[in-house]
């Protein structure tokens, strides 16, 4: 996995990739990468991934789905870049991508060499940090090729100011 990253190259700039899923604590993950964005010159890119399921015989229903997941996609997205410019006013790139999530973060990753750096934020509720949390610190963890950077769903905007 993994070609050369480029984000620091001549002509490139650094992008922080946040997955954008409609979550509570997807809100301190784009607080946390706008204002680390605005403090170092990266590019925020924004990734809603719709995962559909596709079946033969019902390739309507699916499609009509897919259709439905990518409007909601875009809503999301929409939201998340509206709260980055208010926060630090910072512009961001948006990705929709169709499949299962690990697969098409991974994949965009390899298909764009400025990204350097994925930003999550955990849930900080009795069920614990979030599927995709818990995913990434598993057994991805070791083999993920990018740092990963966790923000805490409990820290308040004060915190994530001072920290990014």
């Amino acid at each position: 996995m993994g070609g050369r990253r480029s984000s620091y190259q001549t002509g490139h700039r650094p992008k922080f990739l946040v997955v954008i899923d409609g979550s509570a604590e997807s809100a301190q993950a784009i607080a946390f990468a706008a204002r680390r964005a605005a403090r170092t010159k990266a590019i925020m890119m924004l990734l809603s991934i719709v995962e559909v399921e596709q079946s033969q015989e019902w390739l309507a229903v699916s499609e009509m789905m897919r259709q439905e997941g990518e409007d909601r996609a875009n809503d999301q997205l929409e939201l998340a870049a509206t709260r980055a410019r208010e926060l630090v006013d910072v512009e961001a790139e948006r990705v929709v991508r169709f499949g299962p999530k690990l697969e098409q973060i991974l994949g965009l990753i390899e298909e764009d060499p400025d990204i350097s750096l994925l930003v999550l934020a955990a849930a900080s509720g009795p069920d614990g940090p979030g599927p995709l949390v818990t995913m990434m610190a598993g057994k991805a963890a070791g083999t993920f090729p990018i740092p990963v950077v966790i923000v805490p769903g409990a820290l308040s905007d004060e915190d994530i100011e001072a920290l990014a």
